[in-house]
């Protein structure tokens, strides 16, 4: 800020994300001032990253696992769920709070000058703490139940994780500026956290998809998270099943080799035009605001 004319960068002109990785140190900052601020005064702190999506799983798990007898045509459907739950968990809670990440330091936004994407992506990072707990839960479960998977499979995971971190982050961008001038994306990103678990195979399995939409089922495989959730369960799930449970379940064709990189390539698009768009709107952020 006080350099030369030449070395000053004036809101909106910087590199995007590549600033958030120089400003990595203000990056931990933002995250451990966001996970203290959610927790401040609570009893249970970090451990309501066990108790929601437990609590959560629950109720899906009686409602559609034990009333509805998915679980008798879907082998150990605990896990199945669960394993979907997860992750999807981190995608709402990431858009969500990124949505709001701008307009909620707008205090911080209108006395200072910082990158303003390290504002959503801190929400991300935030919510992989949050996402971390979860996991652990669910590696024990799936151990509990014979869990044996491959270096192919354990990877494969990894690149779920990092696809829905990516579509997070470029939705979380687009919104995050949206928001600052029209309040009303709030509201329209909350109706998408409402479709996110059921327009995925969180609940049920692909197969009741492809019966219904029969060739136009390829629409379905291009929602990203629709990817990522399958690979999860081909992670964490499949490699619980004994041989004789195989017969009742199976992976979507072409997952790896054609939906996973076509995930990857939607994702990257949306991170692309929600960055375009957030620095091109980041320019007036503190008058709005």
């Amino acid at each position: 800020m006080y350099g030369t004319t030449d070395e000053m960068i004036r809101p909106g002109q910087g590199r995007g994300l590549l600033d958030v990785y120089d400003h990595r140190f203000l990056l931990k900052l933002l995250v451990r001032k966001e996970i203290k601020v959610r927790y401040r005064g609570s009893v249970l702190g970090l451990l309501w990253s066990y108790v929601k999506p437990l609590m959560q799983f629950l109720i899906y798990f009686v409602a559609l696992g034990i009333f509805l007898n998915l679980q008798r045509g879907t082998p150990n459907y605990a896990i199945y769920l669960f394993a979907g739950i997860v992750l999807v968990n981190f995608f709402t809670e990431s858009l969500g709070n990124a949505t709001r990440s701008i307009v909620d330091n707008r205090d911080l936004i209108r006395k200072i000058y910082l990158p303003r994407e390290l504002f959503p992506v801190a929400t991300v990072w935030v919510s992989a703490a949050h996402f971390l707990p979860q996991i652990v839960v669910l590696i024990g479960a799936c151990l509990m139940a014979g869990w044996t998977p491959s270096v192919l499979q354990l990877a494969a995971a990894v690149l779920a994780f990092v696809l829905v971190s990516i579509l997070a982050t470029g939705l979380g961008l687009l919104f995050s500026a949206a928001n600052v001038y029209f309040r009303d994306s709030e509201n329209i990103v909350d109706m998408i956290l409402m479709v996110v678990t059921w327009a995925s195979p969180v609940l049920y399995v692909w197969t009741m998809v492809q019966n219904v939409m029969g060739p136009w089922y390829w629409l379905y495989q291009l929602n990203p998270m629709t990817v990522a959730v399958e690979i999860f369960h081909w992670a964490f799930w499949f490699p619980t099943l004994k041989e004789d449970q195989l017969g009742l379940a199976s992976m979507p064709p072409d997952l790896m080799t054609v939906w996973l990189p076509v995930a990857f390539l939607i994702s990257l698009a949306v991170l692309f035009v929600g960055q375009l768009t957030f620095r091109h709107a980041a320019v007036h952020f503190a008058q709005e605001l």
